[in-house]
C-alpha cells in the first residue's frame, strides 16, 4: 500500500509519499518547505502568514515529489486534519479533499498527535504495546498510554503552556532566536544546569499534569533581578528544570501502567539532554524509541505512517465532508 500524505497544521509544510511492503515501511518522497525564518521576526507563529505561506508551497511541492497527475500508483491520501492553526489546517485539508474527489481515491483524516507518534515506526524495532509516549511539542505536552493500534488514553497533560512554548518564550526573554528550543539547547551547553534553583512545577503531584507556566515567570523575574545575568547558566538551569519535570512525570506513569514500551515524540524529542536523560532514567526491560532528528519536527511522513495504518483498516472519510478541526483529540 502506498499513501501520499499532506501535513500543515502549524508553519511547515510538508508531503511525502510512503509505503508499506511486508510490513516495512519505506519513505519514497519526502518535502517540505520550513517558515521559521519568515516568523523569526514575530517572534512565534502568525496563522494568516501560515496559511498564505501553505497556499504557495504545496503545489509546487506536490509536483517535487513527482506524483503522476492523475494519482496513479497511490492507493491512499492522509491528511493532518487536527489539532493545530485552523487557517494553516485547512489549506492542507482542502487540497486533499479536491486530490481525493478528483483522483477517486480514499482519504484518511489524522491526528497530527498521533502522527507524532507514528514517527518512531521506521525503526526496524518497532514499540511493544502498551506503549508510554511522552509527547512534547511547541503546543502540546501529553503522556498519553497507547494500549494498541488506534488505542489510546490520556494519562496526563499540560495545565497551560507546553514544553516548546515556555522553550520559545523563555529563549525571547534571553535574547536568542525562534525557534527557541535549539537555541537554548546550544546555549546550555555552555553553561551551568545547577547555577538557578528554579521551580520544578507540580513535580511532587500525585496526578500526571505538567505546569510550565510559573517556571516561565521563575525565569522572567530571576532575569529582571539579575540584569547581568549570564545567559548560559539561565539557559541550563531552566532545561535542568524542564527535563526533571518530564522525567519525573513519566516515571511515575511507568510505574503506574506498567509498559513495555516508552516513546519519546514531538519537536522537544529533537533535545539531547532530554533524550539521554529519558533514556537512562527508565528501567533497560522497557525499550525506549525516539525519532530520528529529521521527523521530530512536524513532516508528511509520521502523517502518511500513521494514515497507512488507518488505510489498512479502511478508516476512510468522506472528502466531501471532511472539515479542519483545530482541537481534535486523540480518541
Amino acid at each position: 500500500m502506498k499513501v501520499l500524505a499532506i501535513e500543515t497544521s502549524c508553519d511547515e509544510t510538508a508531503i511525502a509519499i510512503v509505503s508499506e511492503v511486508d510490513g516495512r515501511f519505506v519513505v519514497e518522497k519526502s518535502t517540505l518547505a520550513s517558515q521559521a525564518k519568515i516568523h523569526a521576526q514575530y517572534g512565534g507563529v502568525v496563522p494568516e502568514v501560515a496559511a498564505r505561506e501553505h497556499t504557495a508551497h504545496l503545489i509546487p511541492l506536490l509536483k517535487e515529489v513527482g506524483v503522476a497527475a492523475d494519482g496513479e500508483g497511490i492507493d491512499a491520501i492522509a491528511v493532518t486534519a487536527g489539532p493545530g492553526l485552523v487557517p494553516a489546517l485547512r489549506i492542507g485539508v482542502e487540497l486533499a479533499k479536491t486530490l481525493a474527489w478528483s483522483w477517486k481515491k480514499p482519504l484518511v483524516a489524522v491526528n497530527h498527535l498521533e502522527g507524532h507518534i507514528y514517527s518512531v515506526w521506521l525503526d526496524e524495532e518497532k514499540p511493544s504495546f502498551p506503549a508510554l509516549c511522552l509527547l512534547v511539542s511547541g503546543g502540546h505536552t501529553e503522556l498519553i498510554l497507547m494500549k494498541d493500534y488506534s488505542e489510546y488514553e490520556l494519562l496526563g497533560m499540560t495545565r497551560d503552556d507546553a514544553a516548546g512554548e515556555a522553550f520559545d518564550k523563555v529563549a525571547k526573554m534571553l535574547g536568542l532566536s525562534y525557534p527557541g528550543g535549539p537555541e537554548i539547547s546550544r546555549a546550555a551547553l555552555k553553561g551551568n544546569p545547577e547555577a538557578i534553583a528554579f521551580p520544578r512545577p507540580m513535580i511532587k503531584s500525585r496526578d500526571l499534569d505538567v505546569s510550565f507556566s510559573g517556571l516561565k515567570t521563575a525565569v522572567r523575574v530571576y532575569i529582571a533581578e539579575n540584569p547581568n545575568h549570564f545567559v548560559e547558566d539561565v539557559a541550563a538551569s531552566f532545561q535542568q528544570a524542564v527535563v526533571d519535570t518530564l522525567v519525573s512525570k513519566t516515571l511515575k506513569a511507568i510505574d503506574q501502567t506498567k509498559p513495555k514500551s516508552v516513546i519519546l515524540s514531538g519537536g522537544v524529542s529533537a533535545n539531547k539532554h532530554l533524550r539521554e536523560s529519558l533514556r537512562s532514567a527508565i528501567h533497560p526491560s522497557i525499550s525506549f524509541h525516539a525519532p530520528e532528528l529529521s521527523l521530530t519536527g512536524d513532516n508528511a511522513v509520521m502523517i502518511a505512517l500513521a494514515g497507512l495504518h488507518r488505510a489498512k483498516n479502511k478508516e476512510f472519510v468522506d472528502p466531501l465532508t471532511l472539515s479542519a478541526d483545530p482541537n481534535m483529540r486523540l480518541a
